[in-house]
């Protein structure tokens, strides 16, 4: 890649974006078009709608938030559909500040720099092209120029709504430059830019004694008092405070409850009112987002002060829990591990899971659904289905707390482990095992869990380690059958066979001799007791296969081994069960023959070649399992 041709590339499409015009000339783009006059509420809205939204079971689904936010599904389609769409749509949730509440490191900050993001890259094309007055410090809408007398007239003509009044630097200047001459009043594309504080406002808490107000609505331009001779001269003011810049896009209170009050009392106005005051002027307009966040202890903290009932009020919390998914939660470590320089360390398949088992664990609640236990609720919050329970069930779970998800161990902790085991000297590899000693170790110097909460955790570790010795015998027992698949696909075209010949109330015959027989009970048992079909409902499972085939040989398909995934993993089970005795010795033995050596040989290459292990974590897995087996 030729990087200075790329970079001149990007430079010229800046370029094409700019454009410059009369004010008469931005009225017929309004015309044309009126979707530039949106509210920075909408803007934010159609920029997370044009990335796509997927439907389905009654939900919906942001694809804006998929590459950084993971499992919070619930949570953030209630803060699109509850905040963004009925603000974008004028409702009264937009004279709100949204809060944003949850645990530390739940993801927080990570949706509002998306937001910034989203808004900088949106402003960027056609749909969310953003027009000011130029010149203008707060890149103010050009359709304030319109005298409020005739504003319900333009707005039909227009198709448009108008709200806000122009700001004292544009007052000035429509009477000194341009002679009250609306209509050639220069207005331009901007993009907005948090860099060039454009559009994005950030402010946050530092020590009341030394922050000023002025870091929020501008100051006064002390060296121009004498060439102006007045405060109220907007010529002597900046314009620059972070509510000032933030017009026409988001304002981003970082820990707004560690703020100051009289920081907070601005927001009074602007929120209902949609201005704020600013030196010796009348209210100045703004129109912004205003999205704040902070944890759980300072938000009850903050509403148990009386005093802040005005600000409570016009407040939208909206809860940001912990992700309750192991398959979601290993994408968020994936993700902080790929952004770091450890990269070139291999971590063995089911690491990352097992970490994930861990953390969940502790951020779930025990049920009182009976016969549910938190492991058993944990692969139901994973899409995984649990003999004995239904979708309903899980609903109903889901709701049974509704502060479920906001404590727990954070993926910080989880990742400061990782990097732990990571950083060790003269390592290659590191596996399930590694990573959970990690987590053992490091509830030591965890600062804020009590000595109840250790030993949870201490049993949450050993849940997580039972839960990767499964995963193990199942990588192992794949990796073997599949050395024998040969044996597996007869057993299994046997077992068809034998529940065919039983639905059927028919004899089968001997392949060899011909003889007519009964289906062999005990061989249908054997493989349908692997995967907890009981004797009550062997009946009804057998027919269910039968209807399988059925329906795919009307369809003119095949019903193979892959077809049906609990009859595949009965008969894997049943074939490892059978083979666990070769398992064991294979992998157990100091001195292998030949024979063992070979198949050894042939194990490590599959888990190597189809199953993302390398020679090192390979042959751990095969030590460790054969431990295992051999217990």
């Amino acid at each position: 890649m030729d990087i200075f041709k790329r970079i001149s590339e990007y430079q010229t499409e800046s370029e094409k974006l700019a454009w410059e015009g009369t004010f008469r000339e931005y009225i017929q783009l309004l015309r044309e078009d009126p979707t530039p006059a949106m509210t920075a509420h909408a803007r934010v809205y159609e920029m997370i709608e044009s990335f796509g939204v997927e439907e389905g079971n009654g939900s919906k689904r942001y694809k804006f938030f998929e590459q950084e936010i993971f499992g919070l599904d619930r949570a953030v389609e209630k803060l699109v559909e509850e905040y963004f769409h009925s603000a974008a749509r004028r409702l009264d949730v937009r004279k709100r500040i949204l809060l944003l509440m949850g645990p530390v490191s739940g993801g927080k900050s990570t949706i509002v720099t998306m937001l910034k993001k989203g808004l900088e890259r949106f402003s960027r094309t056609e749909k969310g092209a953003v027009y000011a007055i130029k010149g203008c410090p707060m890149h103010e809408e050009p359709l304030h120029l319109i005298p409020n007398e005739l504003r319900s007239e333009i707005e039909k003509e227009l198709g448009v709504r108008i709200e806000g009044n122009l700001c004292p630097s544009c007052q000035m200047r429509l009477r000194v430059e341009y002679n009250g001459d609306i209509e050639n009043v220069v207005v331009e594309r901007v993009l907005i830019s948090e860099e060039s504080r454009v559009g994005i406002g950030t402010f946050s808490p530092s020590d009341p004694k030394s922050q000023d107000i002025a870091d929020l609505t501008g100051s006064i331009d002390f060296s121009t008092i004498t060439e102006f001779g007045s405060e109220s001269d907007p010529r002597a003011y900046r314009f620059d405070g972070e509510l000032n810049k933030a017009n026409r896009g988001l304002m981003e209170f970082q820990e707004m409850l560690k703020c100051d009050e009289k920081f907070l009392w601005n927001l009074l106005s602007l929120t209902q009112e949609g201005n704020f005051k600013a030196g010796r002027f009348a209210l100045i307009s703004a129109d912004e987002l205003i999205i704040a966040h902070t944890n759980e202890s300072e938000y009850k903290s903050f509403i148990s002060n009386k005093k802040n009932e005005a600000l409570q009020s016009r407040m939208i919390v909206m809860p940001i829990p912990y992700n309750l998914k192991v398959s979601e939660e290993e994408k968020i470590y994936t993700k902080l591990i790929g952004q770091s320089d450890m990269k070139h360390i291999h971590i063995a398949p089911h690491s990352l899971k097992s970490a994930a088992i861990f953390s969940i664990l502790t951020r779930l609640k025990e049920t009182k659904k009976q016969g549910m236990d938190l492991v058993k609720k944990m692969r139901m919050y994973d899409g995984e289905e649990v003999e004995g329970f239904k979708e309903a069930d899980l609903k109903e779970m889901q709701n049974e707390y509704i502060e479920e998800g906001m404590s727990g161990i954070d993926p910080r902790y989880v990742i400061n482990r990782i990097s732990s085991a990571l950083i060790k000297q003269d390592m290659s590899c590191i596996n399930a095992l590694d990573v959970l000693r990690a987590l053992k170790d490091g509830l030591d110097q965890h600062p804020s869990i009590t000595k109840e909460e250790r030993e949870r955790y201490l049993n949450f570790i050993s849940v997580a380690r039972k839960e990767y010795d499964n995963l193990a015998k199942k990588e192992i027992q794949k990796a073997f059958v599949y050395s024998f698949e040969e044996s597996a696909r007869t057993l299994f075209e046997n077992y068809l066979d034998n529940i065919e010949s039983y639905c059927n109330w028919t004899k089968i015959k001997d392949p060899l001799t011909g003889e007519e027989m009964d289906p062999d009970e005990r061989l249908m048992r054997s493989i349908e007791e692997q995967i907890g079909v009981s004797e009550n409902a062997k009946k009804a499972f057998r027919e269910e296969i039968l209807i399988r085939i059925s329906s795919y040989s009307r369809k003119g398909k095949k019903f193979d081994f892959t077809s049906h995934e609990r009859l595949r993993e009965a008969v894997e089970k049943k074939l490892f069960t059978d083979l666990k005795d070769i398992v064991k010795i294979t992998t157990s033995t100091k001195t292998p023959d030949e024979s063992q050596l070979k198949r050894i040989n042939e194990v490590t290459k599959r888990l190597i070649d189809e199953h993302g292990y390398c020679p090192v974590c390979a042959n751990e897995l095969l030590r460790y399992v054969g431990s295992l087996l051999n217990r």
